[in-house]
């Protein structure tokens, strides 16, 4: 929730950038969801306990009710969209807002067929942008952002990097698989006072 230097997220917002649009989740993206759920890496690494416990036919249903009133509970969560036509091809969310002072966490998927586009790099970098404004400018007026990945998952540490998010070190067994595999994670973190991000094209 918003501290005093932060925006109320009760207010969804909008964000144009770098190609992108990055909207509030809506329940009509159910079929955009219903497909990345079908996908084994979203699945694996971001889709959360509560979808894989869901049967396959109800897993966009149980994913979409977390965020459709997310903005309500401290989590800007933003349907990445192409602006030709609206249809969601990841997501962007960054949950914990202001849970620890002028801070959040950011996680993310994108849609196999979005990928190899530097979607998440832009996503990322868009959402930061605007996090780290402050209240008046119509941001959070967040100074840090963190997020983290399984080490083997190269291509989110790539898009981390890409979107001006500093390597800061491994998280020992920091992610658990269903089936109980522990994985270390890279910790990755982005300053209000960092360099702006790489270009994207």
């Amino acid at each position: 929730m918003a501290s005093p230097r932060g925006a109320d997220l009760t207010a969804p917002t909008i964000l144009r950038a770098h190609g992108l649009v990055l909207r509030p989740v809506v329940a009509s993206d159910e079929p955009a969801v219903a497909r990345a759920m079908t996908d084994g890496e979203v699945l694996q690494w971001a889709a959360g306990m509560a979808v894989l416990d869901a049967p396959p036919k109800d897993r966009a249903t149980v994913w979409l009710s977390a965020r459709l009133t997310a903005w309500s509970t401290g989590t800007a969560a933003f349907a990445v969209t192409d602006p030709a036509d609206d249809v969601m091809i990841g997501y962007l969310g960054l949950r914990d807002v202001h849970r620890v002072p002028d801070q959040a966490v950011a996680g993310y998927w994108v849609t196999p067929a979005a990928r190899g586009r530097k979607v998440t790099a832009r996503a990322l970098d868009a959402a930061a942008d605007w996090a780290f404004s402050p209240a008046y400018a119509g941001g959070l007026g967040l100074h840090r952002i963190v997020l983290d990945h399984v080490l083997h998952n190269v291509g989110s540490c790539r898009a981390a990097l890409r979107a001006g998010f500093a390597e800061e070190g491994v998280m020992r067994e920091a992610f658990v698989e269903p089936n109980g595999k522990r994985h270390d994670c890279h910790l990755h973190a982005r300053l209000a006072t960092d360099p702006s991000a790489r270009p994207f094209d």
